[in-house]
Order: structure tokens, then sequence, then C-alpha cells
């Protein structure tokens, strides 16, 4: 793996150096390809570096197709069949990253990411493979090759390449170099955009529940969240802002400006029941802090009177209860947007892209691959792997 040398002539020139990039130009360069690897941001693999609590969660052990969501249900199949987590799995085992599965399949680095973004570079090392960052692509145009100007420094440059693979990612976390370029050149090449917006982000309060429940930021409760016929189960986290936690972000794919979600905060229970089965001589108070911290406690059944017996409460008061611990209507002031999104979702259409090759229908050798398209995985090592997977195929195919 060269860094900036001098040569401006490529089999391959890949626009973007994440993880979609980074292993398609590994999987052109297995091929003997010359590729080229471009990127604006100052280092490699920005966001691999700071995924997963730092810890890199690279792929998961059930990568399946109901995980995914495009416009076109089909698409992303064929990518992750050529290139699946076990084919991944093998590289990693084979390189020696130490890696551990935290829960529900997701694989994490044992140490920290960057031991994710060392194997990455390690298989690319041996090959043909040249890695320009603080690079700007100005102006691409196609005559027999695909012609890149290229900024560094205010110093304008161009090279070519017979293929070019767009890997630059969607407009999710700007302040790791995010931006909307990638859908610039779709657009150039006269390829439909599908709206984006942010997924695997956190939902804000609307007026009336930040005015409450703002006071429980830091507390985790473990719940249900469903829209659509869509569920998630795990925690949610309160915070200043509003709701996040894992559940929080998975349905956030699935939710739409001015919707609202339902969550239980008891899924294991029914509370009305659970309350019969305690001793009815002890306060509401004393029984509900056996089921959740004291400060949920304290605010979420405010406007009960907590120390009142177990044995008063009417039936009409449990029916309340039960409402609001297992049907709470939630519904969004918004989201946190693309600074804190995990993913974008939308994007290129796929519709308009060989699901085999990844290469346009519009352009010939011009390929789309990662999250640039409009597929989008659940939370959990998914896009990863798919980032992994359109790029080892873009990378066979260039």
């Amino acid at each position: 793996m060269n860094i900036q040398n001098n040569s401006n002539n490529f089999d391959c020139i890949i626009i973007g150096a994440g993880a979609a990039g980074l292993f398609a130009a590994y999987s052109a360069g297995t091929r003997g390809k010359k590729v080229l690897v471009v990127d604006h941001a100052n280092k490699i693999g920005k966001k691999i570096l700071m995924s997963g609590g730092g810890r890199c969660n690279f792929t998961n052990y059930y990568i399946e197709h109901d995980r995914y969501l495009s416009k076109n249900p089909h698409f992303f199949k064929s990518a992750l069949a050529q290139f699946t987590q076990w084919n991944l799995l093998d590289l990693v085992t084979e390189h020696g990253l130490e890696h551990y599965e935290k829960e529900l399949g997701q694989l994490f680095c044992q140490h920290k990411s960057s031991d994710f973004l060392d194997f990455l570079k390690a298989l690319i090392q041996p090959l043909d493979v040249e890695i320009r960052t603080s690079t700007s692509v100005t102006k691409i145009q196609k005559n027999k090759l695909f012609n890149l100007t290229l900024s560094v420094n205010d110093k304008t440059y161009s090279t070519s390449s017979s293929s070019l693979i767009v890997a630059t990612g969607g407009l999710s976390i700007p302040t790791m170099g995010a931006t909307g370029f990638g859908y610039e050149v779709a657009k150039q090449f006269g390829h439909p955009l599908l709206p984006t917006r942010a997924g695997l982000v956190p939902f804000t309060w609307n007026n009336k529940d930040k005015e409450r429940l703002s006071a429980l930021s830091g507390t985790a409760i473990p719940s249900v969240i469903s829209i659509h016929n869509q569920s998630f189960s795990h925690q949610i986290l309160f915070t200043h802002r509003g709701l996040s936690g894992p559940a929080v972000l998975q349905i956030s794919n699935y939710w739409n400006e001015g919707e609202s979600l339902d969550i239980d905060f008891l899924p294991e229970h029914r509370l009305s029941q659970w309350l019969a089965d305690q001793s009815s001589q002890k306060s509401l108070g004393t029984v509900l802090k056996l089921l959740w911290p004291n400060k949920f406690v304290q605010i979420w059944f405010d406007q009960f009177d907590l120390t009142m017996q177990v044995a008063q409460l009417s039936n009409a008061q449990l029916h309340e209860l039960d409402q609001m611990v297992h049907h709470w209507v939630f519904k969004p002031g918004g989201t946190e947007g693309y600074r804190t999104a995990e993913v974008t979702l939308g994007g290129v259409d796929c519709d308009e892209v060989s699901s085999k090759t990844l290469e346009s229908k519009k352009q010939a050798n011009l390929y789309f691959v990662g999250e640039v398209l409009d597929v989008t995985g659940h939370l959990g090592g998914f896009n990863f792997q798919w980032a992994f997977s359109s790029g080892f195929v873009a990378g066979q195919n260039c």
C-alpha cells in the first residue's frame, strides 16, 4: 500500500476511504488491478475508529435479509451472498484479529477499533493500491476513461482510470467528513436519488414531554418499542434531549415525522397482575421500586399517591397504570438528525445499479457501494457487512 506517490494512471479509482472503499481496494487489488483511493479527510477509516463504542462492531453472525431496508428489497441479496460474514471472519481469523460476540450475534474487536483498521491496512499492504488523503475530487469527466481533477492544498492535478467506484458514504456524522458528494456524482451520470434522512438516530423530546421527563436523563429501562408492525426489544435511554439506546436507534429507521410510537416499559409482565401478586399492604411506591429505578418511579408515576397501599388501587387506577407502562404513546419532536445518526436512509436508487456487480446501468465501469446506495442495515454490524460485501463485489468486477 503506497501513500501519495506521483503516478496518475490507474485501472480503478475509488472515491472514499471508509469501510466500503478500502474493501473495494482490497478486492480489486487481489485481481492485480492498480488502484487509487482518494479521500478528502486527513485520515482513512474515521467512522471505523469511532464505531461500536470504540471497539468496532464489524459484522454479525446472523446476516439476514429482513435486517436491511431498501426500496428494492431484493437488491442487496446478491452482494451479501457473494461475500458473506463467514468470508470476512475467515480473513479476520487468518490475520489474527482478536474479536468476541457481545450479544445477538454482534462481533466486536477484543481491544479497540483501530485494530480493525489495521487489519484492513494489512489486507491492502501487499497490493498495488495507493491512498491519497486530504484530496478532494473537484471534477469528473468521462470519455474513454474516467478523468478526475483532484485538489490538494489548493493545487489541482488530473488522474484517470478505466473504472470508478463511488464509496463516499452518506450524510451521517458530518464531523467525520460526511458530505453529499456521492449523490452529486450519481446525478451527474443520470442516476435517480431517493429522499435521504437520518437513520439509527436518537429521538428528541416534544415540548410537553421535555418539561416533565428530561429529569430522567441517564436512566435506562429494558423496553419494547413499536411502530408499523415493527418492534425492537432492548434498553431505552432517557437523555436531556430525548430518547436513545439500541431499541430507539433501531426503530428510528421505520419512523416518519409526525408519527407516534408505542412503548412497553415492562414487557416481561403485566403490571396489574404483578401488583396483584404482591403484598396488598405494601405501598405502591415500594413495590414499583422493585421493578424500576427510584427516579423513574418518582417521575413516571407522579400523578399517583405512592404512599397508598396496593390494596387501595381501584380497577380504573390499575388500568391507568397498565396503559402508562405497557402502552405509552410517544410522539417525538424529531430526531437528532445527521449530527449523531449512524447511517443515512435513502440515496442512490438501486433499480439503476446491477445487483450482481454493483455497476451502474446508466454508465459502464461506474460502481456504487456502501452507504451511498439506498441500502440500510439494522444496528449490530449489518451496515459494516453491507460495506464489505458491496465493496468486495465491485472490486471483483471493476
